[in-house]
């Protein structure tokens, strides 16, 4: 599915607005190199971003209590210490570099990404974080119907994004993030950090890790950021080898 989104995206260089759109054709990264950079395991090297000592100590494998513990997260947890939940940061890795080679590619390809955060202590480092980068946030009030009724929303034929990363999947302690439910019915792809009391089988790339730690959520922050970056950069020097 997303390869397909991905080279669906390539057939048009969109414009980056939320609002009104039209499609008008325009020059692209030449097929062959898009075929490279798909089948290349890691093009855009998000692999050196990060390593374990770096999520250990940004306190990525602290979960909640153990009587929070959603059963679909039993599968990422390393154990348990004095009643809370501790994720294995091994799995997290493989998890969180497949999630930041996805936005990579997204970036890579012109694509909208929109951030999410709900807990208002790290509001407005994600809102800088998308500054930073060129895109979107939103952490305030999710109203129900934005992606699944935006022709109505907006009075008129909206662009949604094309990847939706939370860092925070949960209103509250018990309720899932509204927008998580939207995105998966408007078949959008989204990247979520999913703790140990969240569920993650509406995510299509869940990477399980601690998501109310803001050494945590800087963390984070500036992983995708970089991931991103590296995209878009890379998308500037192929269309810049084919304008020569």
């Amino acid at each position: 599915m997303l390869l397909r989104r991905i080279v669906a995206a390539g057939k048009l260089n969109l414009p980056r607005s939320m609002a009104t759109v039209t499609m008008p054709e325009q020059q692209l990264v030449a097929s062959e190199k898009g075929s490279d950079v798909l089948s290349h395991p890691d093009y855009f090297g998000v692999h050196k971003l990060f390593t374990v000592e770096d999520l250990f100590k940004a306190r990525v494998h602290f979960g909640h209590k153990e009587g929070t513990l959603n059963d679909n997260m039993k599968g990422y947890l390393y154990g348990s210490r004095l009643g809370h939940c501790i994720i294995d940061l091994d799995k997290t890795v493989d998890y969180l570099r497949a999630a930041l080679n996805v936005a990579a590619h997204i970036a890579y390809r012109d694509g909208i990404i929109l951030f999410f955060n709900r807990n208002a202590l790290n509001a407005h480092r994600v809102e800088q974080t998308a500054k930073e980068c060129g895109e979107f946030a939103h952490t305030r009030y999710w109203r129900g119907g934005v992606f699944t009724n935006a022709k109505v929303q907006f009075g008129a034929v909206t662009r949604l994004p094309d990847l939706c990363i939370f860092f925070n999947t949960m209103n509250n302690v018990l309720d899932m993030h509204t927008a998580v439910r939207d995105a998966a019915k408007m078949n959008i792809p989204t990247i979520g950090i999913v703790d140990t009391n969240c569920n993650p089988n509406l995510i299509t790339y869940p990477v399980p890790g601690n998501d109310d730690s803001p050494a945590a959520i800087e963390l984070y922050c500036k992983l995708f950021k970089n991931a991103i970056l590296l995209g878009k950069e890379k998308r500037k020097a192929h269309l810049a080898s084919e304008a020569q």
